[in-house]
């Protein structure tokens, strides 16, 4: 087991939804000896389901809830923290949980993201629309942000083989 006191405060998983941040976040964090948050699970737990949220309440005011979660975060440490997939495109919530940790960003491409999210309806930016096109159009809008971060391509990669590329990496 790799001890804590090796590795940065906090290790932040970003990327796009469906490129695996969860399921790595949950492994890499027993890895690691640390303890694993997901800002998405931790918004529900609090206000409900999120796509509820986003009907309810509009983007706008659940990009304020995870700003308030990245300040919330931001002061501990021994996480691994997986974001939703626009948290860390937010200069200052990228700012308030990059500091003293390490940031990767998981990446799939548009075909594998098809594949990995299906035709579940709980993705509300992916609601009612061509799902390939809608990746493609915002993943080439969040692109420049997502290449501040160290990437990590998940594609044909179980979840052991990304932790080991992240833990590699540490």
């Amino acid at each position: 087991m790799v001890g804590i006191d090796s590795h940065p405060k906090n290790v932040v998983l970003t990327g796009f939804m469906g490129t695996g941040k969860t399921v790595v976040g949950r492994l890499l964090a027993t890895r690691l000896e640390f303890d694993f948050v997901d800002t998405d699970e931790l918004i529900a737990s609090r206000y409900g389901p999120i796509s509820d949220f986003f009907a309810g309440s509009g983007e706008e005011a659940f990009r304020a809830v995870e700003r308030e979660i990245a300040e919330e975060l931001s002061g501990d440490g021994g996480y691994v923290i997986a974001t939703g997939g626009r948290l860390m495109l937010d200069e200052r919530n990228a700012a308030l949980l990059g500091e003293g940790s390490r940031v990767f960003c998981l990446v799939a491409s548009p075909e594998e993201l098809v594949r990995r999210l299906g035709d579940s309806d709980d993705r509300p930016l992916l609601a009612g629309v061509d799902r390939l096109r809608r990746i493609v159009e915002l993943l080439t809008e969040r692109m420049p942000g997502y290449e501040r971060f160290e990437q990590i391509d998940t594609d044909g990669k179980t979840p052991d083989e990304v932790v080991a590329m992240i833990v590699e990496r540490l």
